[in-house]
């Protein structure tokens, strides 16, 4: 112990001058590490709040015309498998896109959440070459294959070379298809097969959608869609029912490019599906982003808000699928990210500088 009092002595800085000497003591030891500990404390404070960058909005209005929106997405759903899961998305201008398949991947995965394969073309299979004829018998070689459309022809001439020309003419028919196993062209590709191999499994979707920058909506839903007398359907296929558990989990979802402190809502979001069955809806209020960071760049992006509710199928007509209904604000905000106090007091100080002035200061 002597050794520390002895150390602590050493370290006073206000030592008592005398005459001819001077003597250091325990208790101006102790003041000088406290004084020396405030000092740095509030060096460090006051530093760190001159660096500290300070974030202010504005409200404009959102004059931009024939712009486009970009969505990111990536959606697990742990109960639904991935050969009956599509992907639609239509906007009040009139624009459809019904199964989507560009830049969609898809991820068969069990019950325990492990990946069993992913695949980038979606639901369906490439056309078969030769495919089997309409009317039966020999053809020769100079004579053309023509896949029978099974009841669904529009004329002599049509033809339905694989299973999905088969099931896209049921839907123009507005039939249901309710057996698949007597489809030669889906029996031939193994798409019955492939249906039943991922029984009990489930999906995730990710992938990216660029749509006009409207109000519209994309939804997840169970079976391929299309429209008959202008109302949207959905062609339950075969080896399906009509409950299906709509249990999901939204890892990601986003308007546009991620800038400094976006925060998206529904990140991370999980929902599970009760004892009855129907639609889940979100809807969604985008709010366009103009995000400038400090070195002057810009990221143009967008903001949300959302709120929930689900529409039982015992209530009426509920397609099971997950519904996204974006509008889109009027209001734009803009973010300029300011500079830091001490970055402003340096500028304000180097500006009315000559450019020699100003390498004599920083040297």
């Amino acid at each position: 112990m002597d050794k520390v009092f002895n150390r602590l002595r050493n370290l006073d800085a206000y030592p008592k001058v005398n005459e001819d000497f001077y003597s250091r003591t325990l208790a101006g030891g102790v003041v000088t590490v406290v004084s020396a500990a405030v000092m740095l404390f509030l060096f460090f404070s006051e530093l760190n709040l001159y660096l500290y960058t300070v974030t202010e909005s504005t409200l404009l209005v959102d004059t931009s015309r024939g712009d486009t929106l970009h969505i990111n997405f990536d959606v697990t759903f742990p109960a639904v498998r991935c050969s009956i899961l599509s992907l639609d998305a239509m906007d009040i201008s009139g624009e459809q896109h019904l199964d989507i398949r560009h830049n969609i991947v898809k991820k068969r995965i069990d019950a325990n959440g492990n990946v069993v394969e992913e695949r980038k073309d979606g639901i369906g299979a490439p056309k078969i070459e030769r495919p089997l004829q309409k009317h039966g018998g020999r053809l020769g070689h100079d004579e053309k294959y023509c896949g029978s459309c099974f009841g669904a022809e529009e004329s002599d001439e049509h033809c339905c070379n694989s299973c999905e020309e088969v099931r896209e003419a049921y839907r123009k028919k507005g039939w249901a298809l309710t057996n698949m196993d007597l489809i030669d062209q889906c029996q031939r590709e193994g798409y019955v097969q492939r249906v039943k191999d991922e029984e009990g499994e489930g999906c995730n979707i990710q992938g990216s959608l660029e749509v006009n920058k409207v109000a519209g909506n994309f939804h997840f839903a169970t079976g391929k869609s299309f429209l008959q007398s202008a109302i949207f359907l959905a062609d339950l296929l075969a080896l399906q029912d009509n409950h299906y558990n709509i249990s999901h989990r939204i890892n990601k979802l986003s308007f546009g490019h991620h800038f400094p402190g976006l925060v998206n809502p529904l990140d991370g979001v999980k929902w599970v599906q009760g004892p009855t069955h129907g639609m889940y809806q979100y809807f969604i209020k985008v709010v366009p982003t103009i995000y400038t960071d400090i070195r002057g760049r810009v990221i143009h992006s967008n903001q949300y808000s959302v709120t929930e509710h689900f529409k039982s199928s015992e209530l009426g007509v509920a397609v099971p699928g997950v519904f996204f209904f974006y509008d889109i604000s009027p209001i734009k905000v803009k973010l300029p990210n300011f500079a830091s106090k001490l970055h402003i007091m340096l500028m304000s100080f180097l500006l009315p500088l000559t450019g020699l002035e100003v390498c004599v200061f920083l040297l």
